[in-house]
């Protein structure tokens, strides 16, 4: 490998690191170094890209520890037999980095993953010893999220919940058939088993912190994963039940969707077009869905194409699943409980909240709704109000294209 100094090695480990979309910053403990000890906070404002649940932007140092890899996944540009430029950082160099960006407040948090050099091992206890460095040597407070490796001893993986605010671990492909055809050399139930050791550590954290002030907290933000969204034949469907299993039996905090792109000299069993962006788009809102709607997965995927078992791209999955059940609607705003309410398209969980609250006081009209949501008229044909009743609507077959989003034009900028 030719020797590069830091700035060349920055340049194509930060690009490197752009497939990796799990590097939301939320849910983690709030730390400071208002008392003059330490350096850094998980808390105060950011420039850029990672934003909390409560609309904080958080910046974060986003890279590589390497791009090398031993492991020759079809899917992945850093895949052994790729042919792209190859640079590695040493630990200390990305402790540098991190102090050194912080220092002129560029970030606030670093992102780390690597790909596979030596061994597993070998690569973990690199990525263990950046956070180590950042948290014992530096006394950093700021967020640190590592991707941690399945086929690592657990004890480094313990290491990195120790240190780390986050740690998570890709199960790469929906379904096991395709991670075994696109990287035969990673383990799935070896991942599963990985993921498993991390909740249980996560279990025995709260549990101790109950009984012990002092108790050393391990990965306070909880642990997500990522699933590649189009590399294989798997349908929206199947990566919705999948999704739903790994929340369930991990207590994963997110599932991330990344959609597949194509990638130089890329193998031939790889498709040759990458997925719309909006099937990811579409993945998300079912996330959303299911974890802030009450929606089960089945329901969900009763959203989707019955032949195909993918959501349609023109509608969101909650409006898709409203057209299915038009048994459902419409819903009285004044009478209807929550999970009814929930399910009304337009209406989002803030909006249910405040009509849940206002309709103590009073009757509610149409128009007392039309202020929570952005457009009334995806919401007409779906509820009843004080002064509404959608008759002629609710009976009427063709309404989809009265509540769709309407298909934006690109103007022409000479026309007559």
């Amino acid at each position: 490998m030719a020797q590069l100094d830091t700035r060349e090695k920055l340049a194509i480990l930060a690009d490197a690191a752009k497939y990796d979309a799990s590097c939301a910053s939320s849910g983690t403990a709030k730390r400071n170094s208002r008392d003059g000890k330490g350096l850094g906070s998980t808390e105060g404002m950011g420039i850029c890209h990672a934003y909390a649940p409560d609309g904080r932007c958080i910046s974060l140092l986003k890279i590589l520890l390497t791009n090398s890899c031993i492991f020759d996944c079809h899917y992945c540009i850093n895949r052994k037999s790729s042919n792209v430029r190859r640079a590695r950082f040493t630990a200390q160099e990305v402790v540098n980095l991190t102090i050194s960006f912080y220092k002129r407040n560029y970030i606030e948090g670093l992102f780390l993953s690597s790909g596979i050099i030596r061994s597993p091992d070998y690569t973990m206890e690199q990525l263990v010893e950046v956070a180590r460095s950042l948290r014992e040597d530096h006394h950093f407070r700021g967020y640190i999220h590592l991707k941690t490796i399945p086929d690592a001893d657990p004890a480094l993986i313990h290491q990195a919940g120790l240190h780390a605010d986050r740690v998570s671990i890709n199960v790469e492909l929906p379904t096991a058939g395709g991670l075994k055809r696109l990287a035969p050399e990673k383990d799935g139930a070896r991942i599963e088993g990985a993921m498993a050791e991390v909740k249980g550590a996560i279990a025995d954290q709260r549990d101790a912190g109950k009984k012990y002030r002092n108790a050393p907290r391990f990965a306070p933000a909880g642990q997500s994963t990522q699933m590649i969204v189009g590399a294989d034949a798997a349908t929206d469907g199947d990566i919705v039940l999948r999704a739903s299993k790994l929340y369930d039996r991990f207590s994963l905090r997110r599932v991330y969707y990344s959609a597949f792109s194509p990638i130089p000299d890329a193998s031939a069993v790889l498709p040759l077009q990458r997925p719309p962006l909006m099937r990811e788009h579409r993945l998300y809102q079912s996330d959303w869905l299911m974890r802030f709607y009450d929606y089960q997965p089945h329901e969900v995927v009763a959203a989707a194409d019955a032949e195909t078992g993918m959501l349609p791209l023109d509608i969101d999955p909650k409006l898709a699943w409203a057209l299915k059940f038009r048994d459902r609607f419409p819903v009285d705003v004044n009478r209807a409980p929550r999970e009814a309410l929930l399910r009304v398209p337009g209406l989002g969980v803030k909006a249910v909240d405040a009509i849940l609250a206002s309709r103590r006081w009073r009757r509610l009209r149409l128009d007392d709704v039309a202020r929570l949501t952005v457009s009334i008229a995806k919401l007409r044909p779906f509820l009843i109000a004080e002064d509404w009743r959608p008759v002629a609507l609710a009976e009427r077959a063709d309404l989809k294209p009265l509540v769709a989003p309407k298909k934006k034009q690109q103007l022409e900028l000479f026309a007559a």
